[in-house]
């Protein structure tokens, strides 16, 4: 289990000897408090996984632990099998545009980082459409069957 250090200037993601060597890193993640623009909770990190590990250690379905590159830019991952996990977005981080996390202690972090939440949920078409990650399409009106004119009696 990760071990998060949290003071009033930066989050400490501690490794483990055994996390430094198979995510390949010799020192720990540091991350700003500044550069932290979005916190969310998953019952499911692999569904946050993008790119491929370099470096890194993926072993499908049992754990992710590494840098993952990929066209949006670098994540670095601590994943275990299927368990809650938290899902850091960062800006402006020199190393990584996201981190996920493996931890129960995922409500008490977002908690402590006191992320300012929206006072009305939004549907999640209208955030996308805002951020313009994806195309939002019209919704198309059902088309009318034209009924066929009876045959002409014979």
């Amino acid at each position: 289990m990760v071990t998060l250090l949290l003071d009033s200037t930066q989050l400490e993601v501690v490794l483990s000897m055994s996390e430094r060597a198979l995510s390949f890193r010799k020192s720990n993640v540091v991350i700003e408090r500044s550069t932290i623009t979005r916190v969310q909770l998953t019952d499911d990190a692999w569904t946050w996984l993008r790119g491929i590990p370099n470096p890194g250690t993926h072993v499908r379905g049992i754990i992710a632990m590494g840098t993952w590159r990929s066209a949006g830019g670098d994540d670095f991952a601590l994943i275990r099998r299927h368990r809650p996990s938290v899902v850091i977005d960062l800006e402006g981080h020199p190393d990584f545009q996201r981190i996920i996390l493996t931890t129960r202690h995922g409500l008490a972090l977002v908690q402590a980082l006191r992320v300012e939440l929206a006072a009305e949920p939004a549907d999640v078409v209208e955030i996308a459409a805002e951020t313009g990650t994806i195309p939002v399409v019209p919704e198309k009106k059902p088309r009318k069957r034209k009924t066929p004119a009876p045959a002409p009696a014979v």
